[in-house]
């Protein structure tokens, strides 16, 4: 069952050729960008920088507005729902970098009750225990909540994110280069939170660089230059006969980190 697509997303941005001149310069970041997803399943949009996939990643979410297209869950446009907050409550998003998207002068605990108390119930204790649930989720603990972000190793930054995202018991998660930041055995043990979310039945988002993290964990790629889709389709047929010299060129650039993603699979934790 089909749960979230993108049907014919343009985004374009005004660029200027100095900070105090104004300039009617149009860039397209995305040129008619179309997928869709269904509920359970897992889609890479792959890309060099600069392709649009984090535009596009923030228009599914509803954090940016596309020029053209439209964003649908479960078969209606986002654009036309009456209560936005519900589809902010079911499509969540895990930034980029998780100490910019963590408050540093808050306490987690206090960042995880702000968003509950929004969406949920107002009630102490059934706060707590749906913050430290989370925690435990992504492999921390109570005693985490009374941190600040900047107490927390990168790894521990990016659980965080995650588990601030599973608060709202989201049915799609965006992950936006996850582990781009992170070295091999952390970027490990976020792949393996992340497969797991899946087995659970989340359908998941992944944004990414490299071929070898999406043939780890996607069903579906969609490979974007210059903000137009050069592939798109199941994952073991981008795999075996890609069609695009591009598509072929980022193939061969992630052979070399295949080695480790390999071995990822025999390891479930998250410790």
């Amino acid at each position: 069952m089909e749960i979230l697509s993108a049907e014919g997303i343009t985004k374009e941005y005004r660029i200027s050729d100095n900070f105090f001149q104004r300039s009617n310069k149009l860039i397209k970041a995305l040129d008619n960008v179309s997928f869709s997803i269904e509920k359970g399943n897992c889609i890479g949009i792959v890309g060099e920088s600069g392709s649009g996939k984090t535009t596009l990643a923030k228009i599914v979410s509803g954090v940016l507005l596309p020029e053209k297209g439209v964003v649908k869950f479960r078969g209606e446009s986002i654009y036309k729902k009456t209560d936005f907050l519900e589809y902010r409550k079911n499509v969540q998003m895990v930034f980029q970098d998780p100490y910019s998207s963590l408050n540093p002068r808050l306490k987690i605990f206090t960042v995880f009750s702000d968003i509950i108390k929004t969406h949920i119930t107002r009630d102490h204790e059934v706060i707590k225990k749906i913050a430290v649930d989370n925690l435990k989720k992504v492999g921390l603990d109570e005693e985490h909540l009374y941190r600040y972000p900047h107490q927390f190793s990168g790894g521990q930054r990016q659980r965080l994110s995650i588990a601030r995202c599973l608060l709202l018991d989201p049915e799609v998660i965006i992950a936006d280069e996850p582990v781009s930041a992170l070295d091999v055995s952390l970027a490990a043990q976020i792949l393996n939170l992340l497969k797991n979310l899946k087995r659970e039945g989340k359908t998941i988002i992944l944004i990414a660089h490299d071929l070898a993290i999406v043939k780890f964990i996607c069903d579906e790629v969609m490979v974007l230059k210059n903000g137009v889709i050069q592939e798109y389709g199941k994952k073991e047929q981008i795999f075996n006969s890609p069609n695009s010299e591009y598509t072929k060129e980022l193939i061969e650039s992630s052979l070399v980190k295949e080695s480790y993603i390999r071995g990822i699979g025999a390891d479930s934790s998250v410790a």
